[in-house]
């Protein structure tokens, strides 16, 4: 009898196992079939046999216990979404009481949320979404801002090419450029000369040799605009330098073209020593007067650079006279570097030339480096600056009082 029992239960086991893998009934609910099944064949054994007698209460909690894994699995979606609902009723209720909510919030933002340990965790989660939506936001305006005025300048553009293109606008550009040129062609003859001394390539670096030639390219077109221009001559000018390359992209096809002296000679075997004067701001001699018989050198470097003296001492290896520009003479200094940019220091070379006026010829310095003109020498004002500083000292009061109506008795 007993193997006869065994042999059931192989059979079971053989027969029940793929049935149940195809179903995909759970393994836990084989040993509750398998009883079932020997139960209906061995009852009439059970009077021999006691212990396989079927645990009823057993039968029951085996059950209850799969129905509660398989309505678990298919309630725990539901409540997921319910906690996410929630979650979203909860942040709209925050936005109409005016806290920092985001508009639009992602699920996986929303979990986070919801991990948070603690309410102040939940807020500054919250505000740092906000503020997050808020930069999006003003990248998209400023991009969208960006995007109009390319449109507005392209609009403008063509309006202005269309303008171009009429007959009278072309035919006044070309007698202008005509003019010009002509003035430049002159000025290679008879005009005086200015040297721009090009031998400061390997003092700077790339960027600044690039704003240096920028600088170059805007003092050139300023000369050639002007009544009297000067004949420009490029010195110690090397080919298939960095100086090139740069005015090559400038010029492109008119660089060949254009009305000024370019070698690679030194200025002192071009001209002679005696007419040479180097304009630096490191220079101890002050310009008082332009002299129109000499020839004025104009270091080709970058005024960010503010290298001192080096210009000072190439001027003086070469045994030049040097000058500086009356800045301190004529300008109430406040802030900012005595150096100015080389296409101000032509467009002061060129009033001086025309007028001789200082004060009209300054004016092209930038005027957040100054506080206005000087009506009396440097040295007069720094007396009165003094003598105020000592009355409102309170030193020697009578002194100064008598010395001040000495020297200011109108005053």
């Amino acid at each position: 009898m007993q193997s006869a029992n065994m042999l059931l239960r192989r059979i079971v086991r053989s027969s029940v196992h793929p049935f149940a893998a195809q179903r995909g009934i759970k393994k836990d609910l084989f040993p509750l079939s398998r009883t079932l099944s020997l139960s209906l064949c061995l009852n009439q054994d059970k009077s021999c046999e006691p212990s396989e007698k079927l645990d009823l209460d057993e039968w029951k909690k085996v059950m209850k216990s799969g129905l509660q894994e398989e309505v678990s699995e298919k309630v725990s979606e539901p409540k997921e979404l319910s906690s996410l609902a929630a979650a979203r009723e909860t942040l709209e209720m925050w936005r109409l009481a005016g806290r920092a909510v985001p508009e639009n919030i992602s699920e996986e933002q929303l979990k986070t949320f919801m991990e948070c340990p603690s309410k102040s965790a939940k807020k500054k989660y919250l505000k740092y979404l906000h503020i997050k939506e808020l930069h999006k936001k003003n990248n998209k305006r400023k991009m969208d801002e960006k995007r109009e005025r390319r449109l507005e300048a392209q609009d403008q553009t063509s309006e202005t090419e269309e303008t171009k293109k009429s007959p009278f606008v072309c035919l006044w550009s070309r007698t202008m450029d005509k003019a010009y040129n002509w003035r430049a062609a002159q000025s290679m003859i008879f005009g005086q000369p200015l040297v721009f001394d090009m031998s400061y390539e390997k003092e700077m670096s790339v960027r600044e040799v690039t704003n240096t030639v920028r600088q170059i390219v805007l003092s050139e077109s300023s000369n050639r605009r002007s009544v009297d221009p000067f004949h420009i001559h490029f010195c110690n000018f090397q080919v298939d330098s960095l100086y090139h390359r740069e005015f090559v992209k400038h010029y492109r096809e008119a660089w060949d073209k254009l009305l000024i002296t370019v070698t690679d000679q030194c200025y002192t075997e071009i001209f002679p020593k005696d007419k040479l004067i180097y304009l630096t701001a490191d220079s101890p001699n002050v310009m008082k007067i332009f002299d129109h018989d000499k020839i004025y050198i104009v270091g080709s470097m970058v005024d960010r650079s503010v290298k001192t003296g080096v210009s000072l001492a190439r001027a003086k290896r070469l045994g030049l006279e040097t000058a500086a520009l009356p800045l301190e003479k004529y300008l109430l200094w406040s802030t900012g570097a005595k150096n100015l940019t080389l296409d101000q220091m032509m467009h002061i070379l060129l009033t001086l030339k025309d007028t001789a006026d200082w004060k009209k010829a300054l004016e092209f310095v930038p005027k957040r480096k100054y506080c206005g003109f000087v009506n009396k020498p440097v040295k007069e004002l720094k007396k009165t600056l003094d003598l105020i500083n000592t009355l409102k000292l309170g030193k020697g009061q009578e002194k100064v009082k008598k010395q001040f109506a000495k020297n200011y008795p109108k005053k």
